[in-house]
C-alpha cells in the first residue's frame, strides 16, 4: 500500500470533520488525523510532556492526589506560576506535617500558600538593597547573591521555599561580611582613637589645642553614631585649622631668630676681630716704648696707643649699641608671638560658639541646622525647632543693669542644657532670642519639651544678689517640612514665637 502524503491525509480529515459534523477544534482535527494516519501525533510541548510526568507521578494519598489535580489544571491552563507552586509543594510534602495534612484545595490556594506575598517580597528586597551599599565592595560574592535575591524576591509570586534557601545562603555569607566590617570599623575607630592621644600628649603647651584633642579623645570613646561624627569632623579641622596656622607662626619665629642669631654671631665675631686687633697694637707699642730711650721716642707710640683705644671704644659702643636693639628686637617679637596666640585662641573658641552663654552661635547653628535637615530627610524622621526669646528683657537690664541681663541670659542657657536631651542643640539667635533644635522630635512632642522647660524655669530663680529674678520665655515651635530650609525653619518659629507675645508672653505657640 502506497504511503500517504500528508496533504491527502489533511484534505481527508476536513472531510470527516463535514460529515460527521464534529466541530473543528485542534482535538478533534489531531484525533481524526491519527485515526486516518494510522499513527499518533506527537503531543505539543510543553503540554504533552508534562501530561506524560503527571501519569508517572504517585498519586496516592489524598495530598498527592489532590496537588494532582492543581498539576493538571495548571498545565491546561497554562498557568506556569501555578505549576512551580504545585511541584514545590509536592517536593515539601512530609517535610511540612501541615501542609501534608491540609494540603490547598485549589490553584489560586495553592499559589497563596506557597509564594511569598507581593508585599513582604518587596520588602526583603528593599532591605536587601540598602544592605548592600554598607558592604565592602572587594567582597564580590556577597554582593552578587544579594543582588540574586533582589531580582528573584521581585518576580510576580516567588516561592517561599526557593526564597527560603536563597536567602540562607545570602545570610550565611552575610555574617562573614558583617564580621568583617564589624572588625575594620573597630580598627580604624582604634586608630583614630590613639591618632587623637598623641596629639592630647604632643600638645601639653597649648591648653587649647590639648582641651580639643581631650575631646577628640572622648568622642571616639563612645559608641559612634553621624551626630557623634560630625562633632568630631567640626572639632578635628578646627585643631588642623589651629595647626597650621600654629606651623606658619613657628616657621615665621625660627627663620626670624635665625636671622638674629645670624647677626649676633657677625657681631661677636667683629667684636672679637677688632679685639686680637687691638691686643697685638698694644703688644707692639708696649715693645716700641721697651726700646725706646727717649721721651720724643715714646710719644709717638702714646699717640698710637690713643688711637688705637679711642676706636676699639667707639667699636665697643657700636657693638653694645647693636647688642642691646637686637635683644630689643627679640623681646618686641617674643611679645608679638604672644599676642598673635592669644588672638587665636579667642577666635578659635569663638568661630562656632557664642562667648557669654557657651552656646552655639549664627554660624554654629546654620552648619548644625543643615546638617539635621540632612538627616531628617535621610531617615524620615520628625526634627523641631523652637525660637525663644526672654520675656521683658529689657526692664532686666534697665533695674540691673547690663551685667545682670548677661548673667540672666546665661542662667537661662545653664537650665536649657541642663534639661535638654543630649541630641538637642542649643544656639544664642541674638540678643535674648535663642534657637533650639531637638532632632527625632514631632510638632506636639516639641511644643511640650518647651513647656516643660518653662516649668523648670519657675523652680531655678535667677539670684542676683539677695533678690530672686523669676525668667520666663515666650516661644515659636515648627516642625520641619518636606524641602524646607533652615532659614525659613527658624523663620516659622519666631512667627510662633510673635504669637506667643501677642497672646501673654510666658506661651508656647505651635507654628
Amino acid at each position: 500500500m502506497a504511503e500517504q502524503l500528508p496533504s491527502d491525509i489533511a484534505r481527508e480529515t476536513l472531510k470527516q470533520l463535514v460529515f460527521r459534523k464534529l466541530p473543528p477544534t485542534p482535538d478533534n482535527y489531531r484525533a481524526l488525523y491519527d485515526e486516518i494516519a494510522g499513527q499518533r501525533t506527537a503531543e505539543s510541548f510543553p503540554e504533552g510532556p508534562l501530561r506524560r510526568i503527571l501519569r508517572v507521578i504517585p498519586g496516592q494519598t489524598p495530598a498527592q492526589k489532590r496537588l494532582l489535580g492543581l498539576f493538571a489544571t495548571a498545565v491546561a491552563e497554562h498557568n506556569w506560576t501555578a505549576l512551580q507552586s504545585v511541584l514545590v509543594g509536592y517536593a515539601n510534602l512530609g517535610l511540612n506535617p501541615s501542609f501534608a495534612s491540609s494540603p490547598p484545595e485549589t490553584v489560586e490556594e495553592s499559589k497563596t500558600l506557597l509564594t511569598l506575598p507581593d508585599e513582604l517580597a518587596m520588602q526583603l528586597a528593599r532591605v536587601i538593597e540598602n544592605t548592600l551599599p554598607a558592604l565592602d565592595e572587594d567582597d564580590a560574592r556577597v554582593h552578587m547573591m544579594g543582588m540574586q535575591l533582589m531580582e528573584f524576591l521581585r518576580q510576580p509570586a516567588p516561592p517561599a521555599s526557593t526564597v527560603q534557601l536563597m536567602l540562607s545562603n545570602f545570610s550565611y555569607r552575610l555574617s562573614f561580611a558583617t564580621e568583617d566590617q564589624s572588625a575594620i570599623r573597630g580598627m580604624l575607630l582604634q586608630l583614630l582613637h590613639m591618632v587623637f592621644e598623641n596629639i592630647a600628649a604632643l600638645s601639653q603647651d597649648d591648653h587649647w589645642l590639648q582641651g580639643q584633642a581631650e575631646a577628640l579623645v572622648a568622642a571616639t570613646s563612645q559608641p559612634l553614631n553621624l551626630r557623634h561624627l560630625d562633632n568630631v569632623h567640626m572639632r578635628l579641622r578646627d585643631v588642623i585649622f589651629k595647626q597650621t596656622e600654629a606651623k606658619g607662626r613657628m616657621v615665621e619665629a625660627q627663620e626670624q631668630m635665625k636671622e638674629m642669631l645670624s647677626t649676633f654671631i657677625a657681631r661677636l665675631s667683629s667684636v672679637t676681630e677688632t679685639s686680637s686687633g687691638y691686643h697685638d697694637m698694644m703688644e707692639h707699642c708696649a715693645q716700641q716704648i721697651t726700646r725706646a730711650s727717649t721721651l720724643e721716642e715714646i710719644a709717638p707710640v702714646l699717640k698710637e696707643v690713643m688711637t688705637a683705644t679711642r676706636s676699639m671704644a667707639m667699636d665697643s659702643q657700636m657693638a653694645h649699641d647693636e647688642l642691646t636693639s637686637l635683644r630689643e628686637r627679640t623681646q618686641q617679637k617674643h611679645f608679638e608671638l604672644e599676642q598673635l596666640q592669644q588672638q587665636l585662641d579667642r577666635v578659635s573658641a569663638q568661630a562656632r560658639n557664642d562667648p557669654l552663654t557657651g552656646t552655639l552661635n549664627r554660624k554654629g547653628l546654620n552648619e548644625v541646622i543643615e546638617r539635621e535637615l540632612a538627616r531628617a530627610h535621610r531617615t524620615a524622621s520628625p526634627l523641631c525647632a523652637a525660637l525663644l526669646d526672654v520675656d521683658d528683657f529689657k526692664q532686666i537690664n534697665d533695674r540691673l543693669g547690663h551685667d545682670s541681663g548677661d548673667a540672666a541670659l546665661v542662667h537661662l542657657a545653664d537650665v536649657v542644657r541642663s534639661v535638654m536631651r543630649p541630641q538637642d542643640m542649643l544656639a544664642r539667635y541674638g540678643g535674648e532670642e535663642f534657637v533650639l533644635l531637638l532632632p527625632d522630635t514631632a510638632l506636639p512632642e516639641g511644643v511640650e519639651a518647651l513647656q516643660r522647660l518653662q516649668r523648670e524655669l519657675t523652680t531655678r530663680f535667677f539670684l542676683q544678689g539677695n533678690e530672686k529674678i523669676l525668667i520666663t520665655f515666650s516661644a515659636g515651635v515648627a516642625q520641619a517640612t518636606e524641602g524646607e530650609s533652615g532659614t525659613a525653619l527658624v523663620r516659622r518659629a519666631d512667627q510662633g514665637m510673635y504669637l506667643a507675645k501677642r497672646a501673654g508672653k510666658n506661651r508656647v505657640m505651635a507654628a
